[in-house]
């Protein structure tokens, strides 16, 4: 689904009535988000499904837990951004679940600095968000020297606490529908440092489950350590004609200097595919499919 299909089935109103969320009788299912209402991830999670509870979890961990407790139906993850790169947590709770990804959409990200009403951009000493967030502003700290980014768990709950903490000091930076949500006002708008910033969001649920449209895939492998075994493995992709569009190395939990790569590329469930992996699991200490699925438009 593309974003300008999203701005005409999404309302710009939708978050307005906030805190509350809709009763069961108008929603089909219920989905986990990293974040508070109001958040990036709200967002995605209802252009992707727009008839559909969403359960807001402090901690990513947290909503795999939800997740494979089965305590909610799907989760909505954010993995990518144009900007700042990976969201490498979510690569290892993927590799350390037992989910599938279903689908993915990319969001445009337009970060507002919102703060309580009354408070202009003078008083502010220090403004919170998001790790990610932060990094993804950050020409407008270059520009404000005296104001400190302060790491937040979330880019709407920022937003949350300094309201509910009445803090005059202090900015959230959030997507604009999270100043409505807490009652909030923005001061400055489009703080991202290139207007071009976009993040992948995936749909991940325990149904290991293949669409017809499904024209991407997503695995995670570990090689055995031996001269030429990653030459050897991406050369299984390279003699069937099969296009990687990531790769992403991350560290082996419990094995030092040991790595995980991340690989997606562009083939769904058909036969050199299955052929590529085959040959994978020949040459590396083993591999997982994490999706095979619809890539975002």
């Amino acid at each position: 689904m593309s974003v300008s299909r999203y701005q005409r089935q999404i309302s710009p109103n939708i978050f307005a009535d906030n805190r509350e969320l809709i009763t069961d009788n108008f929603l089909t299912m219920k989905v986990a988000i990293q974040g508070e209402l109001g958040s990036f991830s709200h967002a995605a999670a209802l252009a992707m499904l727009p008839k559909t509870q969403v359960v807001p979890c402090g901690l990513s961990a947290e909503v795999f837990e939800r997740l494979v407790s089965g305590n909610v139906n799907a989760a909505v993850i954010p993995i990518e951004n144009s900007l700042a790169g990976a969201v490498t947590e979510h690569y290892d709770l993927l590799l350390a679940h037992p989910v599938f990804i279903q689908r993915e959409f990319r969001l445009r990200i337009a970060h507002m600095l919102i703060a309580a009403p009354g408070v202009k951009l003078t008083d502010l000493t220090r403004v919170l968000s998001h790790p990610v967030a932060l990094q993804q502003c950050r020409d407008f700290f270059r520009s404000h020297p005296k104001i400190i980014a302060t790491p937040f768990y979330d880019t709407a709950g920022s937003v949350k606490h300094l309201m509910r903490e009445q803090l005059r000091d202090a900015a959230g930076i959030a997507g604009q529908h999270a100043a409505p949500v807490y009652g909030a006002h923005i001061l400055r708008r489009n703080l991202e440092d290139d207007k071009s910033n976009y993040t992948r969001f995936l749909l991940v649920s325990r149904k290991k489950q293949t669409g017809k449209s499904a024209n991407k895939t997503s695995i995670a492998f570990a090689l055995k350590n031996v001269p030429g075994a990653l030459f050897k493995a991406l050369s299984v992709f390279a003699l069937r004609d099969i296009s990687l569009s990531r790769i992403e190395s991350r560290p082996m939990r419990g094995r030092p200097w040991e790595y995980v790569f991340y690989v997606d590329f562009l083939r769904g469930d058909d036969q050199p595919a299955r052929n590529a992996l085959h040959h994978l699991e020949e040459i590396s200490d083993f591999v997982k499919v994490l999706g095979i699925y619809p890539g975002a438009e």
